[in-house]
């Protein structure tokens, strides 16, 4: 009959296939795949689910990932697959529990959230976590444990560049259809802490601690003591929890930037980095980074270890054409030492002229008093600030109950330029940019502790490289410093004062006399002028013979001071020349934060 009332071809549409049921299974598969995606990706686990669809296939489905301008490599892919199997692998218990939305926005903020709104008339929320692997709020069963999970396939990774989303498609085959579901906990009156519920930090074992003190040596912050052989750099990079920047890693840099590799990197003295290689892959696939460096203001010059840093990230940013943000952290100064606020305030200013002259780019480069531009960058130091607890003020940086409550807060404000939301007038609103903190180790555990809390607010951590130090003249034993003057080059320096520190007070590694020298040679890996040669002469060639030659005897310690004089010499020289053109009205343009090639994006 149907033919006979249709005449001509007949056309047939077959229904639409609806998705299959929702299980547990499905669910559960979701969070242990969220875990390993934040893993691999250093995404936020808060905020960067834009939503989850059920496949038509049973526990099939797809978990689309916001915020993602570049697609997600193969070998990311690869990676993210052999974790979520791993984590099935381990059979974790999973834990359900209740809690209020006040109390539960108090201890996890926006973490529990995906990216699509709970209605305000929720008042109790019921989530799901996996210890240090994710967090969720979430509605549906969940199985006992991972294992109950069988197996999770990645069949596809989708990126769309204009929603700047990755779909990941997924199949789960469970060794059982109906799994042991978990009991809910509904009568807790104490709640697993955030950093027990999210992916762990790579940043090192352990809490936050900055006193590295054993084998007589202590770096903080504050205070870089060693014993007579000097700093121990691999003991370093095993407690921090660094990675060691290696050649490959160097010859990376080389490869993208077209430019041969800074002498500091060549020869190991910026020797750690903290998601480095992740802030190069991001780069390679179109997503811009900027840099961020400070000074302390605390004396009118500075001296040649505070060079270094500046050295680099001027490099840095000549080789990566990036924008640069620099903090002139004259409240610290207030903090922690004698003296006024207005006088930390001047000299900022006058560091400014030193800072200046290192030659960054005056389009690129904004530089900053804390005094002067708090009021833009208070709401990120506010949100900072109400991450950090004040035990966690005390174990990290070793506070007493003796210091003011401007040393407990002032790690908020170091750590809020690391994030592009502190720089609106620069970066607009965008949160996927990442920020490179050139700096020494020992401020490691400042950033330490802001690459904790940055995936709480749903931030991008901040990558880091470390440098060594550049040691006092009278040897390895600490660190280059202003307040013994003998002890430091100053760019102030006349040639004169120049050649009487050096001649008077580079600790030797040569013998004592020259027939002794010239018998036995020096040992160079004490003598402070080949160490500050391995900075400070660019000829790699020249600074082979002059360590070869020194080391065997065929040169004395007065002719390799005399050749580190003069390069002294020059390098000062050259710079007391170019701060004499920093005017004040120079001053002004880079503290300007709206002039027009600030504006980046």
């Amino acid at each position: 009959w149907l033919k006979d009332s249709q005449p001509g071809p007949l056309e047939f549409t077959a229904p639409a296939m609806p998705p299959a049921p929702r299980t547990a299974i499905f669910d559960s598969a979701l969070h242990v795949l969220k875990g390993a995606v934040v893993s691999v990706l250093r995404i936020p686990t808060g905020k960067s689910t834009e939503r989850v669809t059920v496949g038509k296939e049973a526990n099939t489905g797809v978990l689309t990932i916001g915020n993602m301008p570049a697609p997600v490599s193969d070998e990311q892919q690869k990676s993210i697959g052999e974790l979520a199997n791993a984590k099935i692998a381990e059979n974790v218990p999973f834990r359900v529990f209740k809690i209020s939305r006040s109390k539960a926005e108090e201890l996890y903020g926006e973490t529990m959230y995906d990216n699509f709104k709970v209605p305000d008339s929720v008042t109790e929320l019921r989530l799901v976590t996996l210890p240090k692997w994710s967090l969720n709020a979430g509605i549906f069963p969940i199985a006992k444990t991972t294992g109950l999970l069988g197996k999770i396939e990645l069949t596809k990774f989708k990126h769309n560049a204009n929603k700047k989303i990755v779909e990941i498609s997924f199949a789960v085959t469970p060794p059982s259809p109906d799994p042991e579901l978990v009991e809910e906990e509904n009568d807790l009156t104490e709640f697993p802490p955030l950093d027990s519920c999210v992916p762990g930090e790579a940043d090192g074992a352990g809490e936050c601690d900055a006193v590295t003190q054993s084998e007589g040596q202590k770096v903080t912050p504050w205070d870089v003591e060693a014993g007579e052989g000097g700093i121990d750099y691999e003991k370093l990079i095993r407690d921090f929890g660094c990675s060691r920047v290696d050649e490959k890693l160097v010859q990376r840099i080389e490869r993208l930037t077209g430019k041969k590799a800074h002498r500091f990197l060549r020869r190991g003295l910026f020797f750690s980095h903290r998601d480095l290689t992740n802030l190069l892959d991001n780069y390679e696939k179109g997503v811009p980074f900027y840099l961020y460096t400070g000074r302390g203001p605390s004396s009118e010059s500075l001296h040649m270890g505070h060079l270094i840093p500046f050295t680099f990230t001027k490099w840095l940013q000549d080789a990566f054409d990036v924008p640069l943000v620099i903090q002139l952290t004259d409240d610290e100064k207030f903090f922690f030492k004698e003296g006024t606020l207005e006088e930390f305030h001047r000299l900022g200013y006058e560091n400014a002229k030193d800072i200046i002259a290192c030659g960054f780019n005056p389009d690129k480069t904004f530089i900053f008093s804390n005094l002067d531009y708090m009021g833009t960058m208070y709401p990120v130091v506010v949100k900072l600030q109400r991450m950090i607890t004040y035990n966690q003020a005390k174990g990290c940086f070793g506070f007493d109950d003796s210091r003011n409550i401007g040393q407990s807060a002032f790690p908020a404000i170091q750590a809020a330029p690391s994030f592009p939301v502190a720089f609106p007038s620069l970066f607009g609103n965008r949160t996927d940019i990442m920020c490179l903190i050139p700096q020494a180790i020992d401020q490691d555990p400042y950033f330490r502790l802001t690459r904790d809390i940055a995936p709480r607010l749903g931030w991008q951590k901040p990558a880091l490289i470390h440098s060594k130090f550049f040691p006092a003249l009278q040897g390895f034993q600490t660190k280059m410093g202003g307040s013994v003057t003998s002890s430091a080059v100053f760019v102030t320096d006349t040639a004169k004062q120049i050649k009487e520190k050096i001649n008077k007070h580079a600790f030797s590694g040569g013998k004592d006399t020259a027939e002794e020298q010239r018998q036995f040679g020096a040992d160079i890996t004490v003598d402070v002028s080949v160490a500050y040669l391995e900075y400070l002469l660019e000829d790699d060639e020249e600074l082979a013979t002059i360590k070869s030659k020194y080391a065997k005897g065929e040169m004395l310690t007065g002719e390799v001071k005399q050749r580190l004089i003069g390069i002294c010499t020059d390098i000062v020289t050259e710079h007391q020349k170019k701060r004499t053109e920093v005017t004040d009205e120079v001053v002004a343009h880079f503290m300007n934060p709206h002039r027009p090639t600030l504006k980046f994006f």
